[in-house]
């Protein structure tokens, strides 16, 4: 590289580095061209589902397993079902409260039927844990194959330009699709990183919450085996599912 290389470089970079943040994200796009649209288009869908999926996850399914638990066993130990049922329903509710309360309702029926009624509430509700996540891998994996397509796309231009353009025209073409094909790298990879750190996070807590399930299912039904003998007068018309 010559000298008058190395100070062009050298501006380019100055140039880029009074740019404030706002300015440098708009010169990039406009320097992606079309082909960014796709690549965007997945970062908004990829905004909405780590939104969604935060805030359920965090928020509205969080429920701490330990001290639901020890609220539940004191009732169950006492053979005390509808304090037990009444305690479940003045949690917050989550697909652990909604499967545990499908069991307890079913105390008079058996042991057989709480089983199945956890079973039966655990295919309904672990659905709506595992929700959308998985699509975030998938978009982070499109948003960098689009950045490689658009990359592609610019490279093929500059050698088009070399061997169709003016030589007047050919350095600016060749600086216009050198940048495109850049620019669409940058923003595949800005969208694709994230993507799957938030994909890989989520699904971390998924499995979590999952097991959560299973474990406080286990040991609910446990309960209810080893005390059944205070559940025998229970009448099972003062409970439903409302």
């Amino acid at each position: 590289m010559n000298l008058a290389n190395i100070g062009l470089v050298f501006a380019v970079e100055v140039a880029g580095g009074s740019r404030s943040l706002l300015e440098e994200f708009s010169w990039r796009v406009k320097g992606g061209g079309l082909d960014l649209i796709p690549i965007f288009a997945c970062m908004i869908v990829v905004l909405f589902i780590v939104v969604e999926r935060g805030i359920a996850l965090y928020a509205r399914y969080n429920i701490s397993k330990n001290a639901f638990l020890r609220g539940l066993r004191k009732h169950l130990y006492a053979g005390d079902l509808d304090k037990a049922v009444h305690y479940v329903t003045g949690q917050k509710a989550t697909p652990l409260t909604s499967v545990i309360k499908a069991g307890l309702l079913n105390v008079p029926r058996g042991e057989e039927d709480v089983q199945a009624a956890l079973d039966e509430a655990a295919l309904r509700e672990i659905p709506k844990v595992e929700a959308r996540s998985g699509y975030l891998a998938m978009l982070g994996n499109a948003a960098m194959l689009l950045g490689l397509l658009g990359t592609v796309s610019g490279l093929i231009g500059a050698f088009s330009a070399v061997g169709t353009a003016s030589a007047q025209e050919r350095a600016t073409m060749l600086a216009t699709e050198i940048s495109k094909a850049m620019n669409c790298t940058y923003f595949g990879l800005a969208v694709a990183i994230p993507s799957l750190i938030a994909f890989s996070i989520f699904m971390g807590r998924t499995q979590a919450m999952i097991n959560d399930i299973n474990e406080t299912s286990v040991a609910v039904l446990n309960l209810v085996v080893n005390n059944k003998e205070k559940f025998k007068n229970t009448n099972i018309q003062n409970y439903s599912d409302d």
